[in-house]
């Protein structure tokens, strides 16, 4: 499986890094197992229409408020 896998890299505030550790230890996983665990429930929701739309448009308003802050500090 090592070999088969892809990395993602992500540059986040402290509050966010800390929440991500947190929710983890708090759980016994690791961050990496987190995002693989919720990667695969949004596809298998989203291939038998079980997705919570409101759910992903309220995620997505967020990632793109975020987006649009950091590129506006890039800029500068």
């Amino acid at each position: 499986m090592a070999d088969s896998r892809k990395a993602i890299h992500a540059f986040l505030t402290p509050t966010s890094h800390e929440a991500w550790h947190d929710v983890a230890a708090e759980n016994g996983v690791s961050v990496s197992a987190l995002i693989e665990a919720l990667a695969q429930d949004w596809a298998e929701r989203k291939q038998g229409d079980e997705f919570d739309l409101s759910e992903i448009d309220a995620l997505s308003r967020g990632a793109r408020r975020i987006d649009a802050a950091r590129r506006r500090r890039t800029r500068s």
